[in-house]
This record gives C-alpha cells, sequence and structure tokens, in this order.
C-alpha cells in the first residue's frame, strides 16, 4: 500500500481522534499530524479540506468561526456525538489490524 493509501485510509481516524482531543482548525490539524508522526505524514490543505467537509456532510463534525484575540478568524471544528461514535467504530478497525499485524511480525 503506497503512503498516499495509508494517508487515505487512516485521516478519518487520525482527524476524529485530534478533534476529540479538542477543537482545532485545519493548518492547526495538519501541523499536529506532522508533529505527531516526526515529520513523516505531510498532508495537504487539498487533501484534508475535502475530508472535512464530507464529515461534516455526514454529521460527524460540525464547524464555527472564531478570531482569537489578536489573530485573523478562523472556521474551526468540533466533534459531535455521531462522530464520536464512527471514531469508536474506526478505533476497533484500527485495533483489529494492529492485533492481527502484532501476531504475524512477532517471531516464532
Amino acid at each position: 500500500m503506497s503512503t498516499k493509501s495509508l494517508n487515505g485510509a487512516s485521516i478519518t481516524a487520525i482527524v476524529l481522534s485530534i478533534l476529540k482531543r479538542g477543537d482545532s482548525y485545519g493548518y492547526e490539524i495538519i501541523s499536529q499530524v506532522r508533529e505527531l508522526s516526526g515529520g513523516d505524514v505531510e498532508w495537504t490543505a487539498g487533501s484534508l479540506y475535502p475530508v472535512l467537509h464530507r464529515m461534516k456532510t455526514n454529521g460527524w463534525i460540525r464547524d464555527y468561526w472564531h478570531e482569537p484575540d489578536g489573530e485573523r478568524r478562523r472556521r474551526y471544528y468540533t466533534i459531535t456525538p455521531a462522530g464520536e461514535k464512527a471514531l469508536d467504530a474506526e478505533r476497533r478497525k484500527w485495533m483489529t489490524f494492529h492485533h492481527v499485524l502484532t501476531a504475524l511480525w512477532e517471531p516464532t
């Protein structure tokens, strides 16, 4: 699987997990992913914003505008109860993959 395919497969779980920790805006989400991956995962706005739009359409997140003191206005995203359920399903799916790979990669 290419890195691009893996990014596409994991982006929902990652974004919902970040929003579960607290509201965030697009550039901040991209920066958090870069930092958490040690720079190995580089998302662009062009890959993130369509996913955020889909999540909003699904009712998993909602957005609002916020202008912190002295800063420019930003669109923030927050997870909804439906998004928390979607995150639970994603977590179960990825944990299953993790257990399978761990079992396969253990020395015999």
